[in-house]
């Protein structure tokens, strides 16, 4: 029997055996990535499963219209969980608008997209690193840091040991296998590894882990964020994706020699679409006061082997390990619009067998301007207003969003434009790097 230690100020065990929970959450996602949904009896389940269960979508985020108004909720069961701290279920699902999948909904966009890829006879795997900060803060945005450790810092520094343990206990009732648990590089930040698994998966698993990082934190009195940069001068939250393609049981990014054809021509993919790429997998303002030079965040559009300061880094691997490790993205994205368009972007570079360019083994912070231009090293969009720019632009990436495309540029031209806004009546420069007020009231808590 698992101890956990610290909940509601108590010390308690998970029960082996649970009594059925009496509601269940259905449980989706906003253009934002952020959970939304309802509970309904228990009794109510299986018609959850078969026929739906109806809601008004119109004031949910991305969902916006009074078109929207009428939309459906059907739960896949694969997903069922129960909450050991709270005594209810939770389900993800699919929504449905007359009858038909409903276009702005996330997950099926990923869907759509994983069909796309299984067209083409692949299946993708990924492995997600979420980062983030565990803080105190009062009734104010001054935010306290209740450890001092540093990267790998195991006792005398690190505070918050304990509250990681917990939540890798809570993880596998989610079904999430915690595989590695340790202090990241800035002060109050931590990472926690699970095992990567089927695309679809992945990105529930996404959601889940920060849910169940956030109520551990919550129930200790103190708060998770997983916002790319909530302190100005300390290392940012990044969410690196390592991805691998399957065909029949099969790993095809093994080559001979290193990685293979199939894995060199995705790669290009993501690289050739990567400024797009960015509106999804760093889809905040905050999340370029991350991508700057000076950190480990990528911030030019490059790859090597091992190489930690290139946009995709090819890990070493034996066996079944190959794979390629997209640097960039963080932990604000909606992770299914996020994982949909980079799979599109690589298939991309499959169909269209490009060639990834850009190599470098060097550390490319340290190269000149014309250094990096003769190598053919571009930069990442500096701010959400232009990573949108180049969204527009790229066709393969609106085409991976679907129905999802119109709804997030309205939504995220918004929030650019009230960002922008905000910064002139300040009187603040719009390239600025602090963290302001306004970010942390929207990102904190995502």
């Amino acid at each position: 029997m698992n101890e956990i230690k610290g909940l509601r100020g108590t010390t308690g065990a998970l029960p082996m055996e649970r009594p059925r929970p009496h509601f269940i959450q259905l449980v989706f996602v906003d253009i934002n990535g952020i959970p939304k949904g309802m509970e309904i009896p228990i009794t109510r389940y299986e018609e959850a499963i078969e026929e739906g269960i109806a809601f008004d979508g119109s004031s949910i985020a991305g969902f916006q219209g009074i078109e929207d108004s009428d939309l459906l909720f059907k739960a896949d069961p694969s997903t069922y969980a129960e909450v050991p701290w709270e005594g209810i279920a939770r389900v993800y699902g699919y929504i449905y608008k007359d009858g038909k999948p409903y276009g702005a909904d996330p997950r099926g966009v990923l869907k759509r997209a994983l069909e796309m890829l299984e067209k083409e006879g692949f299946n993708a795997y990924i492995g997600p690193e979420p980062e983030f900060y565990i803080l105190k803060k009062n009734g104010t945005w001054e935010l306290h840091i209740p450890d001092i450790g540093g990267y790998f810092d195991l006792v005398a520094l690190d505070k918050a040991r304990e509250l990681r343990r917990e939540i890798a206990l809570y993880m596998p009732a989610f079904g999430l296998i915690p595989e590695v648990l340790h202090h990241e590089v800035g002060k109050a930040q931590h990472e926690i590894d699970f095992r990567y698994d089927e695309a679809l998966k992945t990105a529930d698993n996404i959601v889940s882990f920060k849910y169940i990082v956030k109520a551990v934190a919550e129930m200790r009195g103190l708060h998770a964020t997983f916002m790319p940069k909530p302190l100005y001068g300390y290392p940012g939250n990044g969410m690196h994706l390592h991805i691998s393609l399957w065909k029949d049981g099969e790993n095809v990014f093994i080559g001979e020699d290193g990685l293979s054809e199939t894995a060199l021509h995705f790669m290009a993919g993501i690289l050739k679409h990567a400024k797009a790429l960015t509106a999804l997998t760093n889809p905040t303002v905050n999340s370029y006061k991350r991508l700057v030079p000076g950190y480990e965040a990528p911030v030019y559009i490059s790859w090597g082997y091992k190489n930690r300061s290139t946009l995709i880094r090819v890990p070493a691997f034996s066996g079944n390990g190959a794979r390629i490790e997209y640097r960039c993205p963080d932990p604000s994205a909606n992770p299914y619009l996020a994982i949909a368009a980079v799979l599109i972007a690589g298939l991309d570079g499959i169909k269209r067998k490009l060639e990834p360019e850009a190599y470098v083994e060097t550390n490319v912070y340290e190269m000149s301007e014309e250094e990096r231009n003769k190598a053919g090293i571009e930069t990442l969009p500096g701010s959400l207003g232009e990573a949108l720019e180049e969204l527009r632009r790229d066709k393969i990436i609106k085409e991976a969003l679907a129905g999802a495309y119109e709804n997030f540029i309205a939504y995220k031209e918004r929030e650019w434009s009230e960002y922008v806004a905000y910064i002139e009546s300040r009187e603040l420069p719009l390239e600025t790097k602090k963290v302001t007020e306004w970010e942390l009231e929207r990102y904190f808590y995502i």
